[in-house]
């Protein structure tokens, strides 16, 4: 069975602030003037990663994913550029410039380096829950840096404009509250997906272990499976829609119900043809070494209802394999589609 994956869009950049100085004239003598310089090219740099979210969420064109993803990296290097050669320290504070190009330069290495890391996962993640969990850890604690490095420039931005009288207007903005929006629905989606993921993955074990015959590690994993299949939809429960759209939460019960199903009514079917048919093997060896002058008629007739009661099981094993794989494809495929739809309707359109 394949394994389902959730491509991730790393929500790198947010607004430097929640708060512009009043525009003037000169920035090598207005402070005012001075911090604008470094907020437009940071709100530049902004508008480039969050059309490049838009675009991975709405659009199944590749080249233009990438295209637009070289973009946002370019954008990174303007805004560095632009704060680097073209700004130089305010009447001999560096505080600010410095804090900016240091929350720049993260930015890029997060994007370019660590992000690339991250995409280079995507074949490792698949391999176990834990490195699936651990996966998403990576990214939360890449925004967590990211997040505590824009606490700092905030701070360098309010001691900059308090040193130099600077009055600060907060607002709001489209480009801040669409970007917000991402961060909130890719955190979602993560914890939704995780859910689903857990028991998919258990599923593909006992899959490999059905195929293998494996009496033991299907009971094991079986276990297993219907344990987190039962506390999957105990969270879910408890779990609000996305501004109250439930479709994600909806499809995964709908995949931990069929894992459940699996785990304590379907396999125990599968199980029982096994054992029925090693038994079967014994018996049927036992037989073919006795001369047939040797075979009693209770031999004979144990043999001949063992056939019988084979042949029935094999019925039955084809008929839950079939069920089986049919479900596995429904809830896959639903799933699938759910969050594609769901992606696709909740993440901001955005344009620069």
């Amino acid at each position: 069975m394949k394994k389902l994956f959730t491509p991730f869009i790393l929500l790198l950049i947010i607004t430097f602030a929640a708060i512009h100085p009043a525009k003037a004239q000169d920035a090598s003598s207005d402070p005012g003037a001075y911090m604008n310089v470094i907020s437009d090219a940071e709100t530049g740099m902004n508008k480039s990663y969050m059309a490049y979210i838009s675009a991975s969420a709405h659009s199944s064109r590749k080249r233009k994913i990438e295209k637009m993803r070289e973009q946002a990296i370019e954008a990174i290097q303007t805004c560095q550029n632009t704060i680097n050669y073209n700004l130089g320290p305010f009447k001999g504070d560096n505080s600010l410039r410095q804090g900016s190009l240091n929350y720049v330069g993260l930015c890029y290495k997060i994007f370019n380096d660590d992000y690339a890391h991250i995409v280079d996962m995507d074949d490792i993640a698949e391999r176990s829950y834990d490195e699936m969990q651990a996966y998403l850890l990576l990214q939360q604690a890449t925004n967590d840096t990211l997040q505590a490095a824009i606490t700092r420039v905030n701070k360098a931005q309010e001691t900059f404009a308090a040193k130099y009288n600077v009055t600060l207007t907060s607002d709001r903005t489209e480009l801040s509250d669409k970007m917000k929006e991402s961060n909130k629905l890719n955190e979602y989606r993560d914890k939704v997906y995780l859910i689903f993921y857990k028991c998919n993955w258990e599923d593909n074990q006992l899959t490999n272990a059905v195929n293998e015959k494996n009496v033991t590690k299907i009971e094991q994993t079986r276990s297993a499976l219907g344990k987190y299949a039962i506390e999957g939809l105990a969270t879910l429960d408890k779990m609000l829609g996305y501004d109250g759209d439930n479709t994600l939460v909806e499809s995964v019960k709908q995949a931990l119900n069929f894992y459940k199903d699996e785990a304590q009514v379907q396999i125990p079917k599968v199980t029982d043809f096994f054992l029925k048919e090693e038994n079967f093997e014994k018996l049927k060896t036992t037989m073919e070494g006795k001369s047939a002058d040797q075979r009693t008629k209770q031999d004979i007739d144990n043999y001949n209802n063992a056939v019988n009661d084979i042949n029935a099981s094999v019925k039955t094993y084809n008929e839950t394999n079939s069920d089986l794989n049919n479900g596995r494809n429904d809830v896959n495929k639903n799933y699938n589609d759910t969050e594609k739809a769901f992606i696709d309707t909740h993440t901001p359109y955005y344009k620069k």
